[in-house]
């Protein structure tokens, strides 16, 4: 109780000294309160990882009831990544807001709102108590949304913000109706009362509801298209901190759903690995084609939910199956994925945004040769692609093989159909895999390599030291997953365990042994082979560090006038995907055809961009309806006085009527 007491205090103080402080010192103040409260929520959940679970009550009112705030396994897996990746994002933003150091109120209400978007998340994970948890939802929301329209002043980030607030909402209305319907059964608000629902009720339809309210959250397909409009448009910190934490909150909310669940785990789990094998192949293969950096690494956030997801899938398919080493394979491989989606993505767009800050522009047609001056950024970049390409020795390689392990595992069923929906998730996952590499590969070789494609104001150099570090620290903790995976496994298998609420009890600790003993011997020889390379480099660096160097223009086929237009394109490198994909990825062009007698051709413009099959297909033309619909009763708004005060008093004719006919009392 102490402890929640000093966090509420430590957060008031810097709200209400921020503002007074000089430019210079709101970051670090704000840097400072997002540590203490970190280090101090981190304490709680280190001890509730090992066993010592924190719960205080506090006393109700006749609406809500208690509000139970508590911190078990789950919660502080959660708790843990989220105050991780929203220390390195705040220090991050210290140097990527430097620019802005003019704009002392705009700053201001930044990092306050920085700061209220931390303490939410946190909130999130310990909330017990229904409508208390969905005031928290709420406050999230808003404040990550005032986050990404920090340049309010540009109307596309504007309409980038408002969309996703919008979108939030609907979240919350599912998220309301699931926790209305378990009151009128069960009559109360707290969470426990979810499970005494699932205990006498059909599990499957309250579930889809929270699922889709949670969903929403998360970037599921069809419910994702707040997300490659929101992460593009906010500074790219909280990028980071948004793809790498608030979406996850989202998965946190699905699992903390499911540790309720009493039947129907085979069904539900068929229902998620669908969704979610079709979530990853919309999210990369939209990824692989568009040249905005960070709308890309948007669609590659929409991937790894689905991957997420197909390990939560499969855990349940392991319930449903009474299945121990499927359940674990499946939520261990999940809640992994979890961690190092929230490291590998938050370094991408970390990288990102150092691009983008010293070219100011997220059009990678427009960059190229930047390893040459951003040497360090390149490698960072490097790094996470590797990670989020699933190739070791990197992290992400970790989680993926527990979640293909688990595939390998379910295939051992005797039910044809969980072979066949399996057999195709382990071809999709793969398809994922394969297109991953194509993506950054084209993202890495169009920025960093090369030369440069378009005259910049100012030649890029090297970011700040302060906007290094976290991706420093990001890289240590990436390689803790790669080589110490027992240690992270040994605290899911815990974790898990708590949660299977006596399913079955397999024995702890050794589910995982021969799967974590071969993923640390992979990892092993994969950094044995990047030593030997190493070691051969450094011999033949040192064989030639004293001979002359003579630097020479690349062969262009015989061609003596090479330019910078005779590279490959991010748009070239994708076009052939783009073709084939062409009924799903839908590209939109402005460009007037040659003619058949046009011999010698003016000059033409070219643009083209990729519109989302969702949002084109269905969510605008129901919106477009909708606002046709309501056209209809502009009318009432006709900017005449006379016709406002004419309604007031029909209303009160109406309810004077109503009354006196005992039709209201």
């Amino acid at each position: 109780m102490n402890i929640l007491v000093a966090l509420i205090i430590v957060l008031i103080s810097a709200i209400l000294t921020i503002p007074f402080l000089k430019t210079r010192w709101k970051g670090i103040v704000a840097t400072g309160t997002v540590g203490i409260i970190a280090i101090l929520s981190s304490i709680l959940a280190v001890k509730s990882l090992y066993g010592i679970n924190f719960e205080y009550i506090f006393p109700g009112s006749l609406i809500s009831g208690a509000v139970p705030v508590r911190i078990d396994r789950l919660s502080a897996w959660f708790i843990l990544i989220i105050n991780f990746t929203c220390l390195t994002g705040v220090i991050y933003g210290i140097g990527y807001l430097k620019a802005y150091r003019e704009t002392n109120a705009k700053l201001s209400l930044h990092w306050i709102w920085f700061i209220i978007f931390h303490f939410s998340m946190i909130l999130v994970c310990m909330l017990q108590n229904a409508l208390v948890f969905l005031i928290i939802w709420e406050i999230m929301s808003l404040s990550s949304m005032m986050l990404v329209i920090f340049d309010h002043n540009n109307p596309r980030t504007l309409k980038a913000g408002m969309n996703y607030l919008i979108q939030m909402h609907v979240s919350v209305v599912f998220l309301t109706a699931g926790f209305i319907w378990v009151y009128f059964s069960a009559g109360s608000f707290q969470f426990d009362a979810i499970g005494s629902f699932f205990s006498s009720n059909n599990n499957l339809w309250l579930f889809l509801i929270f699922f889709i309210g949670f969903g929403l959250k998360a970037g599921f397909v069809p419910l994702h298209s707040w997300l490659p409009h929101a992460h593009p448009a906010a500074p790219s910190h909280v990028s980071g901190v948004m793809s790498g934490v608030i979406v996850k909150l989202g998965i946190y909310g699905i699992i903390r759903i499911i540790t309720f669940l009493k039947s129907d785990y085979l069904l539900l789990g068929e229902i998620i690995v669908s969704i979610s094998v079709i979530t990853g192949l919309y999210g990369i293969l939209n990824a692989s084609v568009h040249r905005d950096f960070k709308r890309m690494l948007a669609y590659c956030t929409i991937e790894n939910i689905g991957i997420i997801g197909i390990g939560i899938g499969i855990g349940l398919m392991g319930m449903g199956n009474n299945s121990p080493l499927l359940y674990y394979l499946g939520f261990g491989g999940a809640l992994l994925h979890v961690l190092n989606h929230s490291l590998f993505k938050s370094l991408l767009f970390y990288s990102a945004g150092s691009v983008y800050q010293q070219t100011h522009t997220r059009d990678m047609e427009k960059s190229g040769g930047l390893m040459k001056n951003m040497p360090k950024t390149a490698v960072f970049f490097l790094i996470g692609a590797i990670a989020i390409g699933g190739i070791p020795p990197f992290n992400g390689f970790v989680s993926e093989f527990i979640i293909y392990s688990g595939l390998l595992e379910g295939i051992k069923s005797n039910s044809i159909s969980q072979i066949s929906l399996l057999v195709l998730t382990i071809a999709g996952l793969s398809i994922i895999g394969g297109i991953s590499i194509l993506t950054f590969t084209k993202s890495f070789g169009t920025i960093f390599l090369g030369s440069e494609r378009e005259k910049l104001h100012h030649k890029p150099q090297e970011v700040s030291f302060v906007m290094l570090f976290p991706q420093y620290l990001i890289i240590a903790a990436m390689l803790s997953v790669a080589f110490f995976p027992q240690f992270y496994i040994n605290i899911l298998t815990g974790l898990l365990t708590d949660s299977c609420h006596s399913l079955f009890t397999p024995e702890p600790f050794t589910v995982f042994a021969g799967y974590s003993h071969n993923i640390f011997n992979i990892s092993l020889f994969s950094s044995l082979f990047i030593v030997i390379t190493a070691v051969i480099w450094g011999i033949r660096y040192f064989a030639n560090k004293n001979k002359p160097e003579i630097v020479k223009p690349t062969w262009g086929c015989g061609y003596v006038a090479p330019n910078n237009r005779m590279q490959y394109t991010g748009k070239s490198f994708s076009k052939p995907l783009g073709k084939i994909f062409n009924f799903l990825l839908l590209e939109k062009k402005q460009y007037q055809e040659l003619k058949n007698k046009e011999i010698f051709p003016e000059k033409r413009n070219y643009s083209s961009h990729y519109l989302d099959f969702f949002e084109y297909r269905i969510i605008q033309k129901i919106t477009h309806r909708l606002v046709y619909a309501a056209n209809y009763f502009q009318f009432f708004q006709n900017g005449r006085i006379q016709s406002y005060v004419l309604y007031g008093i029909l209303f009160i004719l109406v309810i004077f009527t109503m009354t006196v006919l005992n039709i209201i009392k």
